[in-house]
């Protein structure tokens, strides 16, 4: 599923809907609920290039959030296995 993209000069992210919105309409609901898709297996972005971005507030947005979300993405089993790491002590102490 392709969260984030590159389309007419602009960049867009994935809404609840299925639609995409221009990034520089992006909120901290919209990216908790894009870190929370960059943890799943099928996630997906357009490449960031200046080339093909030409407002200059969308290639600064788009930048900084897919380099971190693309970075979180490799990252995901780690993350994974450190949450449950961290866990692990109290759910086996409550566990039944």
């Amino acid at each position: 599923m392709k969260i984030l993209k590159i389309e007419n000069h602009q960049g867009y992210f994935l809404t609840d809907e299925g639609g995409y919105e221009p990034v520089d309409k992006i909120g901290k609901n919209v990216l908790s609920r894009l870190v929370t898709l960059a943890l799943e297996d099928d996630f997906e972005i357009d490449e960031y290039d200046d080339e093909k971005l030409k407002n200059q507030a969308h290639q600064i947005i788009y930048k900084s959030i897919s380099g971190k979300l693309a970075d979180l993405h490799l990252k995901r089993n780690q993350f994974r296995d450190e949450s449950e790491r961290l866990y692990l002590d109290e759910y086996e102490k409550y566990k039944v």
